[in-house]
């Protein structure tokens, strides 16, 4: 069943109360914070205050870790309305942390800054490095590898994914922080700078963004001197009548031609001529298909995974949680598969 989210809002901006909630933030999230606990391991409440502004985050910790072994660090940005309990539940994410032992790390927006709770995406103030919300995201990764007494974090394996909004963030900070990321998962997402304003958004959301090709320079440029190449995993429902579908092929589109750029000549894709493509399904589920790009050394750069009849959802996820759909492929597990075989070079 597909599942619809309320379209983004401007976030609030009264200074005062924004004061008022800042100052009673401040008495309520105290750090560390036990928040729940899952499978044996621990799920932590902190916050984290920086040049930009300040954002509270969970960190899950799999059963069985021990400081001082290097893991992969998986952030995760939820979408509009949830929260990182909710994405949590709806992902698994936590779950396969246990079995395959990594960190994982939920920055939360809220209702303080976007009244749907919703990641600023379409902010032209949030698509640049060092600046609002993308800076807050990369220094709470920050703040997780400095604090070397929690946890030890492999940094050539660090990874970000999202879902709706929080997918569009991802985008944007692969293309705002190559350095931080060594790869990004887009679920049901946007390309970068596919809108610039709080009224554009919902224009982007269904008719997709501008030529792909000129955001794929943009997000290079965002890039600056710290371009690479940044490998993409996409999952976008074919039913989806919240994001609709040209926006997943427009992700596909427009970090080709950021990832040729940053490549110097070495990855020059096509989008009509993948490398590889192959279709399944779901035992009584939906269908979808796979298709791969690599570059001119064969490596896989880009995977783009249709799933047939399903919505605005996480592909695969549980119900247990908010726009997830079971009957799709497990995108929770499609994507780490993916990152561990992308480390930052």
């Amino acid at each position: 069943m597909s599942a619809t989210l309320p379209r983004v809002s401007l976030p609030r901006s009264c200074s005062l109360l924004n004061s008022l909630v800042v100052l009673l933030l401040s008495s309520l999230w105290v750090l560390p914070t036990p928040a729940a606990h899952a499978g044996g391991g621990t799920f932590v409440q902190y916050l984290y205050s920086g040049p930009t502004g300040s954002r509270p985050y969970y960190v899950y910790t799999p059963a069985g870790y021990h400081v001082g072994t290097a893991v992969p660090l998986v952030v995760m940005l939820h979408g509009c309305t949830q929260t990182p309990a909710d994405f949590a539940a709806g992902t698994q994410m936590n779950a396969l942390a246990d079995q395959q032992q990594f960190i994982v790390v939920y920055p939360q927006q809220t209702s303080l800054y976007n009244s749907y709770a919703c990641w600023n995406w379409f902010l032209p103030g949030n698509q640049v490095r060092g600046s609002g919300e993308p800076a807050i995201i990369a220094g709470i990764v920050q703040a997780v590898e400095q604090n070397t007494a929690r946890w030890t974090i492999d940094r050539r394996r660090v990874y970000v994914a999202g879902l709706s909004a929080g997918a569009a963030m991802s985008v944007i900070m692969g293309a705002t922080y190559p350095d931080l990321f060594a790869a990004i998962g887009v679920a049901s997402g946007l390309e970068y700078g596919a809108a610039t304003s709080a009224y554009s958004a919902p224009l982007a959301q269904l008719y997709g963004g501008p030529d792909p090709q000129q955001q794929g320079q943009l997000a290079y440029q965002a890039m600056g001197s710290r371009a690479r190449v940044v490998p993409t995993i996409i999952f976008h429902g074919q039913s989806d009548y919240v994001v609709y579908p040209i926006n997943g092929d427009q992700v596909v589109q427009q970090w080709m031609m950021t990832d040729r750029l940053a490549s110097g000549g070495s990855y020059t894709a096509s989008f009509d001529s993948p490398a590889s493509s192959r279709s399944g399904q779901v035992p009584g589920g939906h269908a979808y298909t796979v298709q791969t790009w690599n570059d001119s050394s064969g490596r896989e750069i880009q995977e783009y995974w249709k799933v047939y009849g399903m919505g605005h959802a996480w592909s695969g996820g549980s119900s247990s949680g908010s726009y997830t759909d079971p009957a799709g492929p497990s995108a929770t597990n499609a994507l780490y598969t993916f990152f561990l075989n992308h480390p930052l070079a």
